[in-house]
């Protein structure tokens, strides 16, 4: 027998034990995953009453991960309530979608090993993986909110990161004497002002309302429009105010879901921008993503990502890949149903509140036909548009601290200061504290107006005796 036919039988014989070890034990490749199972589920496992969450990262105290208790709640096991505690309605932290996930906690978790991904790039030299741009096309696919046919897609730490990215994309360079106006119409998302300000670039400023510059025939220049649809904070559909070449618009898509609006029609901008913690709650992944037409701002702007950050992270990439193919699972009936009918029930219950007072008022909600949904349906926006009525409240934000509420100021918004804004997208128990917050007020103004009716019938008894 020759030499190099015995190196072929040894070598077909080494392969054959290592498939049986593998194929029948299932140890060989798979065993370094069952302690990293272990450690998730047990600390999955840790009871915080139904009021916090244990996580792997967490604090440890006697060898053990502690729960993080949600706001008002307090204890070892988050059991007990705080009743001074402030009603936070001023984050909009997406935590509402929380119970989707710990339903869906199998076909959404992932094993991350040491060796995942360590190179700066993937093999294409790119920063992006391709699966993860082919599940966004098909989830915009599945909703029909967006058209991505023929686009390019950024990703981006989060929409905050991107929305910048594209200020400095259609912004004027090396005009410093004629920055480009960024402007935007009241109500306004307030990180467009302080972004835009922060960054003090001499190619672009903040101007402020869009009708100030619309309505005045010398406001000349180049312009940014900045719209927001549906709207942060009132949830209204917009569309861009400006028109003509020297107006560029950037259309910040971030709510524009089914949990949040009917969806009327494909959007089909030059510029979109989209996030994931409005999509899936997943606001501490710090993704998003832009859809863009014209090839030499998608240039630009991957400039900008590349030099700022040089790209997202490949565990973040990976992880919203896992969570956005559980999202268009049957046709994305099953997250988008839950996110619905929560944010209806929460709407439903506020307004029922809302409509016994007259001291307050919160935005009317139109109805359309949803493509998604294939109904007429309401909307159901992610922030109540509050407003103090009486005169004599010109800060609503300090009429509800008055029950310890805490809201994010109108004038934030560039919108006067007797608006506030209420978050309705938090926790449940976030919810239902903000909900029985409001009652004590509206009670309260109950109250006080039957002792001023009692004393005007008093008074006027009196006077005609």
């Amino acid at each position: 027998m020759s030499r190099n036919t015995i190196l072929l039988t040894c070598s077909i014989v080494l392969n054959l034990l290592l498939f049986h070890s593998w194929y029948f034990h299932g140890q060989w490749e798979q065993s370094w995953t069952k302690s990293a199972t272990a450690e998730a589920e047990f600390v999955a496992s840790i009871s915080c009453s139904g009021h916090g969450r244990a996580f792997l990262d967490g604090s440890i105290l006697d060898g053990k991960p502690v729960c993080e208790c949600n706001a008002c709640y307090g204890g070892p096991h988050c059991s007990v309530f705080l009743p001074e505690c402030i009603a936070d309605a001023d984050s909009g932290d997406p935590m509402f979608l929380e119970p989707f996930w710990l339903k869906h906690a199998a076909s959404s978790t992932i094993v991350v090993p040491g060796w995942h991904r360590m190179s700066y790039e993937f093999n294409d030299d790119s920063l992006i993986s391709k699966e993860l741009d082919a599940q966004i096309r098909k989830l915009h696919a599945v909703i029909g909110n967006a058209v991505t046919d023929g686009r390019f897609i950024i990703f981006g730490v989060g929409a905050t990161q991107l929305l910048h990215a594209a200020v400095h994309a259609l912004s004027t360079t090396n005009h410093p004497s004629s920055p480009s106006r960024v402007v935007a119409s009241t109500p306004y998302y307030p990180i467009y002002k302080e972004q835009t300000e922060f960054f003090n670039s001499e190619d672009y400023k903040f101007e402020g309302d869009t009708s100030l510059c619309n309505n005045n025939s010398g406001c000349k220049g180049n312009f940014i429009e900045l719209v927001t649809s549906p709207n942060n904070p009132d949830g209204q559909l917009k569309k861009a105010v400006l028109q003509g070449p020297s107006a560029k618009t950037i259309h910040d898509f971030a709510y524009y879901w089914p949990h949040y609006t009917p969806i009327p029609a494909l959007a089909d901008e030059n510029l979109m921008i989209f996030t994931l913690s409005k999509l899936t709650g997943h606001g501490g992944s710090r993704f998003g993503w832009a859809i863009i037409k014209d090839e030499a701002v998608h240039q630009r702007m991957l400039t900008y990502m590349n030099l700022s950050t040089y790209g997202v992270a490949r565990e973040t990439q990976l992880r919203v890949l896992k969570l956005l193919k559980v999202a268009v699972e049957n046709e994305g009936k099953e997250m988008f149903k839950f996110g619905y009918q929560t944010m209806r029930n929460r709407w439903r219950k506020l307004s029922k509140t809302m409509s016994l007072s007259k001291r307050f008022s919160i935005q009317e909600l139109e109805t359309q036909f949803c493509s998604f949904s294939e109904k007429v349906r309401g909307a159901t926006p992610a922030y109540a548009w509050l407003k103090c009525v009486r005169e004599e409240d010109k800060d609503c934000n300090a009429v509800l601290h008055s029950v310890n509420i805490t809201g994010r100021h109108g004038s934030l918004f560039g919108a006067e200061s007797r608006f506030a804004r209420l978050s309705l997208v938090k926790s449940d128990d976030d919810f239902d504290l903000l909900l029985k917050r409001m009652g004590t007020l509206v009670s309260q103004e109950n109250n006080n107006d039957g002792i001023n009716k009692i004393m005007t019938h008093r008074d006027e008894f009196i006077g005609t005796k």
